[in-house]
Parts: C-alpha cells; sequence; structure tokens
C-alpha cells in the first residue's frame, strides 16, 4: 500500500478516537510522529490527498465571506417556555396525526452550520444565515476534527450542526488570551466567523451534528436514523436522544435534559422536541419561519438584582418612544448587560421602576435583557418622567394607548429606521446600506425618503466617510438590483405598522399587487388568516395618508418595479392548478414538491377539496387519492411530475 494513504487511514482512525468518540487509543506523541511523517511525504511528491489531516491546518485569512445558497432550507424552531405552552404544541401534533411519536435532544447553544459533502467528499461549510443563503467559511471549518474529510455517502449530501466551543476549553484559552472571551456562545460564533482560519484554530471549536438537511440519494424515514446515518458516517453526535411515546415522557426526557445540562462541558439553553416519522413531517409541513413538526423548549432564564442608573428614550421608525434602562453591570448567562428594554411608558410605571432603584432583571431566553419588577428604592431615587416632547428632534409627543409617539416623520431616528427596514434582506435586499450609513445620509446627503436613495450619484455619495470608489460603485450597484423586487418583499419594505414577512406575502398572494391593496376593504383585510383588527386599520390608515402614496409613486418613478405573483409565474406550467400531493414521493420531500410546484404557477392545498384540480400520488398514498378519484379530479404519478418540471 501507498505509505501516503496509510498514513492518512491511520491518522484519520487516531483522529475519529480522539475528537469524535473522546476515546483515544494512542498518545499524542505517536499521533504526531506519523503526522509528521505524512507532511514530509507531501512536501516530498506535491501531493496532499482530499481527506488528510494537514489540510486541517488554518491557512491565511481571506478578504470577506462569500454568500452560499443552501440546496433545502436551514429553518429555526419555533419555541416555548412553559408547559401550557408545550402543551399546545402537543395538541396540535395530536389533532395531525393521531398517536405521534418524538425524539428529544438537547438544544446547543453556538453557531448553526450546514456542510456539503459531494461523491462522497467534503467541498463546503456555511453558516444558517437566513436559513436560504448563508456566508461561506469553508477555510476556517477545515480547522475543526469533528468531522469527516470523506464518507461512504456517495451523493449530494447537506448536514446541520452547531458549531460550540467547550466550558472547559474556554476557560483555558482565556487563561493566556489578551482579550478573554466572555461567553461559549460569542466564542463560538467568533471563531467560526472570524476572517482568519488561525483565530478559529486556536479558539479550538467542534461540531455536534444532529440534523441530514438534504440528500440527493435515497431518504431517512425518522429522527433516529438521522442519529444512526451520522454516527455511520464518522460525525461527532452528542449521546443523547430519548424516544418518547407520549407527552409526559417528552417531559420526563426534559426534565433530564435541565438536570444534566447543568454537569456537561457543552452550553445549552434548551431541549428540541421533533416528531420522529419523517412522512408524518412533511404532510404537517411548514411555516415562514420554522417547521410546524418541532419545537425548542427553553429553560427558564437567569435573573438578577442590579441597580437602574438612567432611562433613556430610544424613538423607533413608526416614531414610538421606547424607555431604555442604563443599569449597573451585571452578568446573567455567560454575558455582561448593562442595558435593557421596557416596552412603553406604562410598563415602566407599572413595574415600579425608578433612577435608583434596584430592579430584578433576566435574559429573556438567555438573549434579551428584560426588567421584572423593582424590589427595593434608594432614598434618592427619582420617578421617571413622562416626556413631553421628543428627545431627539423636540416635537410634542402624542399618546396612543399606551405607547407614546414622536409624530415628526422626519424626526432622525424614525428616518434612519425606515430606511434600515427599506434595505434590509427580508426587505429591499440593498447589501452594504447600514443604519450607519443612513445616519451619514440624514446627515450630509439630505436623505428623508427611501425614494430618494435611487437618484444619489456617485459625487453625492463620495462626500459620505468611508465611501471610495468600490464601495460606491457596489452601492449603486446595489440599488439598481434592488428595483426588480417581488411584491412581497416591497410590501415589507414599506414599514405599515403590523405588516411582517408572512403577512406581507398573504397580502401580495390576495391582492396581487400595490394598487390592489391600496384599494382593499377593511372587511376584506379582516377575512384574510394572518390579519387581525389592528393590522387592518394599519393598513387602511398607511394608504389613507397621502404622504405615503406620494412616496410609493415616486419609488415607482425611480424604477422600483415591484413583481406580482402573476407576473412571476404566469408562464409556469402549473399556472391555475390547485394541486394536492399524496403518498410518499421518492425523489422530492414534501416540502420541495410544492415549492417546485407554486414557482411554477401552482397553488398547494392540503387535502382535496371541490377545488382541486390535480394531485400528485406517489407510493402508498392513502384516502386523498380515493377523494380525488370520486371527484374525477385529474391524478398523475411521479413520474409524470417529474416530466412536468
Amino acid at each position: 500500500m501507498d505509505r501516503m494513504r496509510e498514513l492518512i487511514d491511520i491518522l484519520n482512525k487516531w483522529a475519529y478516537e480522539y475528537y469524535v468518540l473522546d476515546n483515544p487509543s494512542v498518545p499524542d506523541r505517536e499521533y504526531d510522529r506519523l503526522y509528521d511523517e505524512l507532511r514530509m511525504l507531501e512536501e516530498t511528491s506535491g501531493r496532499v490527498e482530499q481527506d488528510s489531516p494537514t489540510r486541517r491546518v488554518g491557512g491565511e485569512p481571506i478578504k470577506e465571506f462569500a454568500r452560499h445558497r443552501h440546496i433545502s432550507r436551514l429553518y429555526s424552531l419555533d419555541k416555548c417556555v412553559t408547559y401550557d405552552q408545550l402543551d399546545a404544541f402537543f395538541t396540535r401534533m395530536n389533532k395531525a396525526v393521531g398517536s405521534p411519536e418524538y425524539t428529544v435532544e438537547f438544544k446547543y447553544d453556538g453557531l448553526t452550520v450546514c456542510l456539503t459533502y459531494q461523491n462522497g467528499k467534503f467541498v463546503r461549510a456555511t453558516t444558517r444565515g437566513n436559513g436560504v443563503e448563508g456566508e461561506d467559511v469553508t477555510a476556517q471549518a477545515l480547522t475543526i476534527h469533528s468531522f469527516p474529510l470523506t464518507i461512504k455517502y456517495k451523493g449530494t449530501l447537506e448536514v446541520q450542526g452547531e458549531a460550540v466551543i467547550r466550558l472547559s476549553v474556554l476557560e483555558n484559552y482565556n487563561k493566556t488570551a489578551k482579550e478573554p472571551l466572555k461567553n461559549a456562545r460569542n466564542a463560538a460564533a467568533g471563531a467560526i466567523r472570524n476572517l482568519d482560519p488561525k483565530v478559529t484554530a486556536e479558539r479550538s471549536p467542534e461540531i455536534l451534528f444532529y440534523n441530514v438537511n438534504y440528500m440527493s440519494e435515497g431518504s431517512l424515514k425518522t429522527q433516529t436514523e438521522h442519529f444512526e446515518f451520522l454516527k455511520e458516517e464518522g460525525f461527532k453526535v452528542y449521546p443523547f436522544l430519548r424516544v418518547c411515546k407520549t407527552p409526559q415522557e417528552v417531559i420526563e426526557a426534559i426534565e433530564e435534559i435541565e438536570v444534566a445540562r447543568k454537569n456537561i462541558d457543552v452550553l445549552t439553553d434548551g431541549a428540541v422536541i421533533k416528531l420522529n416519522n419523517a412522512e408524518v413531517r412533511e404532510n404537517i409541513g411548514y411555516t415562514d419561519k420554522f417547521p410546524r413538526w418541532a419545537t425548542a423548549y427553553k429553560f427558564e432564564a437567569e435573573e438578577s438584582v442590579t441597580t437602574v442608573k438612567e432611562i433613556r428614550w430610544q424613538v423607533g421608525r413608526t416614531g414610538k418612544l421606547t424607555p431604555l434602562a442604563i443599569v449597573e453591570p451585571v452578568d446573567l448567562a455567560g454575558a455582561t448587560v448593562q442595558r435593557a428594554t421596557l416596552n412603553n411608558f406604562g410598563d415602566l410605571t407599572r413595574k415600579d421602576v425608578k433612577v435608583g432603584s434596584k430592579v430584578l432583571i433576566r435574559r429573556s431566553n438567555e438573549v434579551i435583557p428584560e426588567i421584572l419588577g423593582a424590589v427595593e428604592h434608594a432614598e434618592n431615587a427619582e420617578e421617571v418622567k413622562k416626556p413631553e416632547v421628543c428627545p431627539f428632534c423636540g416635537t410634542p409627543v402624542s399618546e396612543v394607548g399606551a405607547n407614546i409617539f414622536c409624530p415628526n416623520k422626519y424626526c432622525r431616528p424614525r428616518v434612519v429606521g425606515k430606511v434600515a427596514h427599506f434595505a434590509s434582506k427580508d426587505a429591499m435586499d440593498i447589501d452594504g446600506l447600514s443604519e450607519k450609513t443612513a445616519e451619514q445620509m440624514y446627515d450630509v446627503l439630505n436623505l428623508r425618503e427611501c425614494s430618494q436613495l435611487y437618484g444619489y450619484t456617485a459625487l453625492e455619495l463620495s462626500l459620505l466617510d468611508g465611501f471610495k470608489d468600490k464601495k460606491i460603485s457596489n452601492t449603486l450597484a446595489a440599488l439598481q438590483k434592488s428595483k426588480h423586487v417581488p411584491l412581497a418583499r416591497f410590501l415589507l419594505a414599506l414599514g405599515i405598522d403590523g405588516v411582517g414577512k408572512v403577512a406581507a406575502a398573504d397580502l401580495a398572494k390576495e391582492y396581487k399587487s400595490v394598487d390592489g391593496l391600496k384599494n382593499a376593504t377593511r372587511e376584506g383585510l379582516l377575512a384574510m388568516e394572518n390579519v387581525g383588527e389592528i393590522t387592518a386599520d394599519a393598513i387602511i390608515n398607511w394608504f389613507n395618508d397621502g404622504g405615503n402614496v406620494a412616496e410609493i409613486d415616486s419609488l415607482l418613478a425611480a424604477g422600483v418595479t415591484p413583481e406580482t405573483p402573476q407576473e412571476a409565474v404566469r408562464q409556469g406550467i402549473f399556472a391555475g392548478e390547485f394541486v394536492v400531493l399524496t403518498g410518499t414521493l421518492a425523489e422530492f420531500k414534501r416540502s420541495e414538491a410544492q415549492k417546485l410546484i407554486e414557482e411554477r404557477g401552482g397553488e398547494c392545498q392540503s387535502s382535496v377539496t371541490a377545488k382541486t384540480t390535480l394531485v400528485i400520488a406517489g407510493e402508498a398514498a392513502g384516502s386523498k387519492l380515493d377523494k380525488a378519484q370520486k371527484l374525477g379530479v385529474r391524478i398523475i404519478d411521479e413520474a409524470t411530475f417529474k416530466s412536468l418540471l
């Protein structure tokens, strides 16, 4: 056997024992001896194999992260923090399934990453990003030893895991670090999202894997099969997975995790509950953000007492004034907290918060600092006065219910917040137009309306701090690119109060155009599933404002072209079809098939109705197929579906 190949196989076996199994079979010096021999052979021959352990050394710094689109979307998880909320999840699952089987596993607190393999070889690592695309961190991931560079599976594969830094590793790192890291979560994220792979290597992160996100050949029928597949292929999997038949068994597994997490070397903040059966999952489907068949149970947040030093008022893009408490620094869940947000003036007075008060503070879900209430007042504690004028522009404020608003639509933080929202990734996606840039544009270029963005010249942008030729060119290109935008994202960008990503998508689907929504009635809006009375009134009032209508006209005049759903799919093979998927498809996940149908003009239904025009039947199709046959609905098999694509 080729000596180089022999050394690679031996060293990879030993590395697997050390980094994945935590059970080394040889001393470090023996590994180092063979590693040095391999490196010498590679230098002599000029050849480095795909799975050579020498590839795991941190290389030179990169200039920036490239963006990469995931083959299959990576969803985040819905969360619950009480057993009542968890019980609501169980109720939904029982209605959808009958007698569901669940799995329970640890929820790790780090950075989600996705690794891609093709023909048995590792080709790429990316962050989760927005779920559709993330940052390419391949150079950083190559310094990590808890995953294989080659695997037995020969199709295209995406596996999902959490990059973490063990608490003991963080403690040792901080002993000699020039800048100690405060907590394991931020340390892991900073290690992976660092442009210098050598920094990644110094912090010694690892990846714990828990999901197969995509596989081009074959399928996994349960979550337990996901775990077994990952272990067999050499990925590091945390050795805890409970299969539960009842909600009570799920709760017992959660309580087991809550006790165990205090004594393990990995930062965790909850438990993940999933339906075990993959086919059932596909039938239940997804919301815009989360799988409906899974949830994360978050453990009670850490609490502490600190003193309020000052109350500052922030102004958001809608003009709402929000009190921000500046507090004496306090450590909570591994982070130093120095500020906490209260909802409004009524929340502040209800909780009896004064400047100088000792307050109980909590990191809600271990992320957002929250003041629960005052526990003690100092003798000189000062009442917080209700603002009478905007702290930024001096305009007299107005009160609407429990909230206070600055009515000046051109108040600096309102404009900056409006522009930052307009340019955000889920809205117009204007790359590089940050809140800081919006502040400069307000001060230097007199930016007041989003439509002004499309009129700026290179000469005007050159007046902004940090804007050289390349940044000017990139900004102008991003603005030009953003002009062609799906209607749903354009509606989100308008910043109508209460219209988030889901509501914007529903409104685009229902009203087809900006003019259609402008002429919507309150009754028509309320008939929609995701629009309540407050949002319906906000939409009507927004379009009744002449300034808002004029801004839309200015955007359209500048060349912004919202693509209506009809325009996007009018040429699609499924245009006008109401489609039901039933049974198991061999080559498509249910969610993938739905996406392909909708991209080509079709509308997917969960059940067969009088409106249904097409049924795609896979293997073991059941009652839906029977009903379609009785109603005389057109039925095709997977092969026909594939040929239509």
